[in-house]
């Protein structure tokens, strides 16, 4: 048993690493909150050097009452919903696959999580030139092959082209999770199952899946709270338009284009508001999975 004194190192030689992290942390988050408040435009002469006006709650009255908040908010829970549904249904069918016995499994294995490790502007643009491309991409290829007219990817499925594109990058941390699960399954389980003359299907809803439970909540978990911030793809691809504005994407055009920091400071307190929303509904429904 560790003695107090053990305790108390313990404690000191973790202390270091505890205030850098809080102070990663809570320094830009304080000065989020700070510029929240305060009117900071600086192409028109504001600076810290000669002070900032205290504005108060106007710049988050301004922010949730702007035309382009509540858009930006469905579509960010638009893109993070369409891809949690096809990693996770595509990632349980990948698992159960690459479980299997068959030759050069490794090969397979390593190919399939590959994507997770490419960088996302990379991919993105990737996808855009090659493949969504309206008059070179594959698909286009592909559509003019059986006489269809090829689809503008990026205008007219511009949604439905960043869930595809981010589905791509997240799938393979979806069937690693899952295929880890899968493998700790009991063999003799199913055997028996089989045994009693039970369906594949009947097997699968009943032993398979439930034993899935704990690892898909884990996934859809940790990819929403990354799936929130999402920005590269839609900057690469289509820029925020066609409906593909996230409320990330919405904050970067306050800071960015519109240099307005302390607007741009409250959309950011918006979107940790909406992450820790998002992220104590996941935890209750991965708490009451993990008590059974």
């Amino acid at each position: 048993m560790a003695t107090q004194h053990s305790r108390s190192a313990a404690r000191l030689m973790m202390a270091p690493a505890v205030v850098l992290l809080l102070g990663w942390m809570l320094v830009p988050l304080t000065m989020t909150l700070w510029f929240s408040f305060k009117r900071y435009l600086p192409m028109r002469g504001d600076s810290l050097e000669n002070g900032l006006q205290w504005v108060g709650f106007e710049n988050y009255v301004r922010f949730i009452g702007s035309s382009s908040f509540w858009p930006s908010v469905q579509a960010t829970l638009l893109i993070v919903g369409g891809v949690l549904v096809i990693t996770v249904v595509l990632g349980v069918l990948l698992a159960i696959l690459l479980d299997q016995p068959f030759w050069g499994q490794g090969i397979v294995r390593i190919l399939v999580i590959a994507p997770f490790f490419v960088m996302p502007t990379v991919s993105a643009l990737v996808w855009k030139n090659m493949m969504m491309d309206p008059v070179n991409g594959m698909f286009a290829h592909i559509w003019r092959y059986f006489g269809a007219t090829p689809i503008s990817w990026m205008s007219d499925a511009s949604v439905q082209s960043i869930i595809l594109i981010v589905s791509w990058q997240w799938l393979p941390f979806a069937t690693l999770i899952l295929l880890t699960a899968i493998q700790s399954l009991d063999s003799e389980q199913l055997e028996a199952a089989e045994m009693d003359g039970a369906p594949v299907l009947s097997r699968f809803w009943h032993i398979v899946l439930p034993h899935l439970g704990r690892a898909i909540t884990i996934v859809i978990l940790i990819q929403t709270i990354f799936l929130l911030s999402i920005f590269a793809e839609i900057f690469v691809t289509t820029g925020g338009s066609f409906g593909t504005r996230t409320l990330t994407y919405l904050i970067f055009q306050r800071v960015v284009d519109s240099q307005n920091i302390g607007l741009g400071s409250a959309g950011g307190v918006y979107a940790i508001i909406l992450a820790n929303i998002v992220a104590i509904f996941l935890m209750r429904i991965v708490g009451k999975n993990l008590d059974k």
